[in-house]
């Protein structure tokens, strides 16, 4: 259990750890697609025709990091959504060893 001068560490359930997983896997995704159409996009004004797969290469390679500025809210929103599913998993294997224990928490 927490002491009473620490507030108790907020909980998530695994229905948004999942919604917050898929939002910022979609983002990522999108982002991808964004830049290798761009990538692709930009090859057919200069009249260069890229393969589709070497656009969707580079798109992954640059999303990366720029995913990382660009989507930085989403991916703090996902881990906080771990950290309250992993505290909700620790309180309750702390609240199961207790009753194991015989403690009676009334």
């Amino acid at each position: 259990m927490t002491e009473s001068n620490t507030p108790p560490a907020p909980t998530a359930t695994k229905g948004e750890l999942f919604r917050d997983i898929a939002l910022y896997t979609g983002a990522r995704l999108l982002l991808v697609i964004v830049i290798a159409a761009a990538i692709f996009g930009i090859g057919l004004i200069f009249g260069v025709e890229v393969p589709i797969l070497v656009a969707a290469v580079f798109g992954v390679l640059i999303a990366l990091p720029l995913s990382l500025v660009l989507l930085k809210s989403l991916r703090i929103r996902v881990n906080v959504s771990i950290a309250g599913v992993d505290e909700g998993r620790r309180q309750a294997r702390a609240d199961l060893q207790s009753k194991l224990r015989g403690e009676d928490g009334r």
